[in-house]
């Protein structure tokens, strides 16, 4: 079972991308601006219960741009989205996940590309940079690091646990809203709308979740009285390829302390607040698809000169 394919105000500028896992699960994802071949392309991964449908502001914007249209490829996950859910939860995992990515990129016919990946989708990044190095050609990590603030992991924890499908988009918005306010305070109630349908979708007169209500078995096994793991050393892998991280001001999953040791081990990485948002930053807001253009086209122009 897989969710609608849209939803309003979505349909255009996308076409569906369907792929196959390496175990045979179907995957899916979305095409923005395939026709333009000569350009750096990029892939989009979203956040652990999120979607492709995330990414629409700013593939659009990548696809369009005017002097640098480029293709744009934004996956799912297996058991979001469009994609077929797992008859196995545990198969809901990074290292499982980086490589549906690698065989969606495959597929595509990207060979290498700059990844935007939203908090697990950082987190996917940093695995491909051990598994498939020669596929990033630039990183920009959306709120998230090498390192986990346990503050956030609890809090979203604590969200999935709680989440549920509902009567009414009414219900569906309030839900997304109570969780979310004091976390994006300057959004208005267009954007929890929005929000709402980029994780919810109409089956049935029902408002149901786009991922597999099982994702919450992977963080429920996850014990916080031990310390989290860490990915510093994949994160050597990306010291040498460029960077840009953005971190929202309110953020509770990537402290400063982080980005700080991100930075010493990574002097050239560029780091992007985002004033009045917490995790992670809507990438179609705050002047972000401008600056992620702006870092990809220049990351383009010092390829070419070489």
């Amino acid at each position: 079972m897989a969710a609608n394919d849209s939803f309003v105000g979505d349909e255009a500028g996308w076409t569906r991308f369907d792929y196959s896992a390496s175990d045979g699960l179907m995957l899916a994802g979305r095409k923005y601006g395939f026709e333009h071949k000569n350009r750096l392309p990029v892939i989009c991964l979203p956040g652990l219960t999120r979607n492709s449908a995330d990414f629409h502001e700013l593939a659009l914007h990548l696809s369009r741009d005017g002097a640098n249209p480029r293709p744009v490829l934004a996956l799912d996950y297996r058991g979001r989205g469009m994609s077929s859910r797992d008859r196995d939860w545990q198969n809901y995992n990074v290292l499982i996940e980086a490589e549906d990515v690698i065989a969606g990129a495959t597929v595509a016919g990207i060979s290498e590309a700059a990844i935007v990946g939203t908090s697990r989708g950082a987190l996917i990044t940093l695995v491909l940079a051990a598994m498939r190095p020669a596929l990033i050609a630039a990183s920009i990590m959306n709120d998230a690091g090498p390192e986990i603030d346990g503050r956030g992991l609890v809090r979203i924890r604590s969200y999935v646990e709680k989440g549920s499908d509902h009567a009414s988009w009414e219900s569906a918005v309030a839900a997304v809203k109570s969780i979310g306010q004091s976390h994006f305070p300057a959004f208005d109630d267009a954007q929890w709308q929005q929000q709402a349908r980029l994780i919810f979708a109409e089956e049935n007169g029902r408002i149901v979740r786009r991922y597999d209500p099982a994702l919450m078995r992977t963080l429920t096994s996850i014990n916080l009285d031990n310390p989290l793991p860490s990915l510093w050393p994949q994160f050597q892998g990306l010291t040498k390829i460029p960077l840009m991280v953005l971190r929202g001001e309110h953020s509770d999953l990537l402290s400063m302390e982080t980005v700080s040791k991100m930075q010493k081990m990574h002097s050239k990485m560029e780091v992007v607040s985002v004033p009045g948002q917490g995790h992670a930053p809507d990438l179609g807001t705050a002047g972000l698809p401008a600056k992620i253009a702006a870092f990809i086209g220049k990351v383009e122009a010092l390829r070419m000169a070489h």
